[in-house]
């Protein structure tokens, strides 16, 4: 139903997932060997997500300008070779905690560009009709590949030789590449007017997604979303270290178990969307997100958090589906790139964030407390959700001829300026 081309890009990201899982058990693995402080752990995701703060909108902007296809080939190239540098250093004995650094932050400055173009190709190999379950279908791989296979096999690797993991994770992104390649339609790539220069035409997606009153709200929404998941995962190898008391190996597979909520998330993220509504949806999210942090914070068991892990997988992939395709079919075509780094800007700006404040929390009090204080943020957050809910928020956002308030209490006529707006900027 969803063609050829769609295959090839989720068999894409589905095996270089199943790399990043590896990696994102290998990469804490090894900074927990080279180092027993918690913030110096941390700064191993600290590094890796500081490039979605630094670089999002200039990345939104090259996605709007090249070839999407030929540039994704070309950034997971890139990616395959510093992962063999980094083999290489680890080999070497010279592949310390600033060369993982340096990789880590390499690393995310690649999927910066990678998932926002992928999001951006979608609509273009993909009916619209169909664009829930596409959605669904890659988050489910990229989750199942990240957080269950790959964890699995980078623990079990890292086991057996430190570069190892690193290594597999370059073959991967030279499969990635090849499928990626394979992809016969792509976006059109059009000459860009004369805008006056680069600065105007980044400006030009921030400003239409700052006047969208709802896709900047659900931005701001998933930046604390993912203050807390981020605390949260920055500090779970020392979790699973000092209060389980698991191996490498048992930390890969609690990792794994992510992939359980996420796979299940795909099958039901759709029909809960239409059964709850949009709006429903996310404070079924938001609830699922807490509830795993508070187990993880109240019991000191394996199972309880792979249990949790799972949980939070499954309220993670569903906020997604939801607001990505929001995304999709709101923000105007030559705008999308754009309008994506922006948003990503705002919500994956509270990756190292989070990361750098769950090492420094759990340095002080004890990784349990990071759980704690994500979790009551979650709840916080559910209850404004729900009343949200109750107004019919997004319904009123995305259809403006209802006629009903948002939960900040604005009328219509603001929907109605958000829309000349943006047909102003096109």
């Amino acid at each position: 139903m969803l063609g050829r081309d769609f295959s090839r890009l989720w068999s894409a990201a589905a095996v270089s997932s199943v790399g990043d899982g590896v990696t994102i058990a290998a990469a804490p693995l090894l900074a927990a060997q080279l180092t027993d402080d918690p913030r110096l752990i941390g700064g191993v995701s600290v590094a890796f997500t500081a490039p979605f703060v630094l670089f999002g909108i200039p990345a939104g902007l090259l996605v709007d300008r090249v070839d999407i296809r030929r540039a994704m080939v070309r950034v997971d190239v890139a990616r395959a070779v510093l992962l063999a540098v980094l083999t290489l250093g680890i080999l070497g004995g010279w592949g310390g905690l600033p060369l993982l650094y340096v990789c880590m932050f390499l690393l995310g400055l690649g999927e910066v560009f990678a998932r926002n173009a992928a999001q951006v190709l979608v609509p273009f190999i993909t009916p619209e009709a169909g664009l829930a379950t596409a959605n669904a279908r890659v988050m489910a791989a990229q989750e199942a590949g990240s957080g269950f296979l790959g964890p699995l096999v980078g623990a079990l690797l890292f086991s057996v030789a430190v570069a190892l993991p690193f290594g597999v994770d370059a073959a991967t992104f030279l499969c990635s590449a090849l499928l990626v390649s394979r992809i016969r339609r792509s976006r059109p790539v059009t000459p860009r007017p004369d805008t006056g220069g680069v600065l105007p035409e980044m400006l030009a997606g921030a400003r239409w997604l700052w006047r969208h009153h709802l896709l900047r709200s659900l931005a701001l929404l998933s930046c604390v979303i993912n203050i807390a998941g981020s605390a949260m995962l920055a500090v779970l190898v020392v979790h699973s270290e000092r209060v389980l008391h698991l191996s490498a190996f048992g930390y890969g597979v609690m990792l794994s178990c992510q992939a359980v909520g996420a796979v299940l998330a795909s099958r039901i993220a759709p029909a809960l969307t239409a059964r709850l509504g949009r709006e429903g949806a996310l404070v079924a999210t938001a609830t699922l997100i807490g509830t795993s942090e508070a187990v993880l914070a109240l019991v000191p068991s394996a199972y309880a958090a792979g249990s949790a892990l799972a949980i939070f997988a499954c309220g993670t992939v569903t906020w997604n589906v939801v607001v990505v395709v929001l995304r999709q079919t709101l923000v105007p075509r030559h705008l999308l790139g754009r309008a994506n780094s922006v948003y990503r800007l705002i919500a994956w700006g509270g990756l190292p964030v989070g990361a750098a404040a769950g090492g420094i929390v759990a340095a002080e009090a004890g990784t349990p407390t990071v759980f704690g204080v994500g979790a009551a943020v979650m709840a916080v957050m559910a209850v404004g959700l729900l009343y949200g809910a109750r107004r019919q928020w997004i319904t009123r956002a995305a259809h403006p001829d209802h006629d009903v308030h948002g939960p900040g209490g604005a009328p219509q006529q603001r929907d109605a300026e958000e829309h000349r707006d943006a047909e102003e900027i096109r």
